[in-house]
């Protein structure tokens, strides 16, 4: 008998009625559902509402409210979700990771070393560690979501800019008190790879580089310009390409703090003298760490130059602006232009096409200056600010000008 399929009228007619109060609420799909995780997704075919007539229509500027059926207006937003703790307690081992931290904060190689990390520990077995380390100051705040155990903080001021000498004396000596099973470099110019090669030689190890796949037993590197694979045993030290695991996402971690010992200081052959100043137009888009672009909503160009020579960045523009003549080919952005991995970018009156918005995926911070709200740059922005962007670029070389001056005066 519980076999037997029973139908209800009076659900298929309000099925059949799209003005009845109820069809929304039985038609809708689950806006949001919980992963075993612990973490909240959306489902994209519940966007919207059904109207009248059956056509589905997306409320871009009233997104974030929903109408209840008693006609009261109730927020959508979702409640904050407490991942899972990650705890280890009494470690049996532990799985270093040095990684690049540009800036000063994680970036998405860094995150899919430890993501890898965590790999090895699954594979391996036992209680296992993942133990960050990272030298000189730091901005990040967000070591326990992305799967650090332990963090060790290597501070002073010798380890600060590039001091390849200095930071591999210290894992040296992080080696002879801790000795991790793994250690885990991300294979970057930013430092991972001169990091590891360098840690490798100190300790008599043989490092795999361009890996892209590993686990306790074996490990998958990269070879011929990518045309080849090369499987070998795992070593000790691995030099980790992009994408090499998925980064943890699911769970939070203790991020205990951990000391190193006093290291012992040597003669050092390399001196880091600073930075020296480059001409931000002679930067290349694809290698800009700060990049202000300008669209269709740029009136005043002298000014758009103008402040980015006192901001000291590099210049892009959408493809409109290009079209328009203002900018030259080789500054476009996006899809048809350029892809970009600012750590900052600025967009200046740019709507947002949808090839724009490919082209700066890779970006960390992007903040918008337009006169819509409801565009999708606005959307996609770190930080918007609403207004025209002629008033903004003026306040932003009055601000620049009035530091420059109270630095010049302080240091008088």
């Amino acid at each position: 008998m519980n076999d037997i399929f029973r139908r209800d009228p009076r659900r298929e007619w309000i099925l059949r009625n799209r003005l009845h109060p109820q069809h929304a609420l039985l038609v809708s799909p689950a806006g949001e559902s919980r992963g075993p995780g612990g973490l909240l997704r959306k489902n994209p075919h519940a966007v919207g509402f059904i109207g009248p007539n059956g056509i589905r229509r997306i409320d871009r500027l009233d997104v974030g409210n929903l109408v209840s059926l008693a006609g009261r207006r109730v927020s959508a937003a979702p409640a904050a979700v407490e991942l899972p703790l990650h705890q280890v307690a009494q470690p049996d081992y532990y799985v270093a990771v040095v990684p690049d931290m540009i800036g000063g904060l994680l970036t998405s190689h860094d995150k899919d070393t430890i993501g890898q990390a965590h790999a090895l520990i699954r594979h391996a077995g036992g209680a296992g560690a993942v133990l960050v380390i990272v030298f000189g100051e730091h901005r990040e705040d967000g070591f326990a979501t992305v799967g650090a155990d332990r963090l060790l903080e290597v501070s002073g001021k010798r380890y600060l800019g590039y001091a390849p000498e200095q930071r591999t004396c210290a894992l040296a000596q992080i080696e002879q008190e801790i000795a991790p099973r793994y250690w885990l470099f991300p294979d970057s110019v930013a430092a991972g790879f001169e990091l590891g090669c360098r840690l490798s030689a100190r300790i008599g190890e043989r490092p795999a580089t361009q890996v892209w796949r590993a686990d306790s037993a074996t490990c998958t590197s990269r070879a011929a310009g990518g045309s080849q694979d090369i499987t070998r045993p795992t070593p000790r030290v691995l030099l980790l390409a992009e994408e090499c695991a998925a980064p943890v996402d699911e769970t939070r971690h203790e991020a205990l703090p951990m000391a190193l010992g006093r290291v012992r200081k040597r003669a050092w052959r390399i001196e880091d003298c600073g930075l020296i100043d480059v001409d931000p137009a002679a930067v290349p888009l694809a290698e800009a760490a700060f990049i202000i672009s300008a669209g269709n909503g740029i009136h005043d160009w002298a000014q758009f130059h103008r402040t980015a020579e006192l901001l000291g960045a590099t210049e892009g523009a959408s493809r409109v602006a290009v079209d328009d003549g203002h900018m030259p080919r080789a500054r476009q952005v996006g899809a048809t232009g350029t892809w970009v991995t600012a750590q900052v970018y600025i967009a200046v009156g740019i709507s947002g096409a949808i090839q724009h918005l490919q082209g700066i995926g890779q970006c960390g911070k992007v903040i918008a200056v337009n006169t819509d709200p409801g565009c999708d740059m606005v959307k996609r922005a770190t930080l918007s600010v609403i207004a025209d962007s002629s008033e903004i670029l003026a306040e932003l070389q009055r601000l620049v000008l009035a530091r420059r001056s109270g630095a010049l005066h302080d240091a008088a």
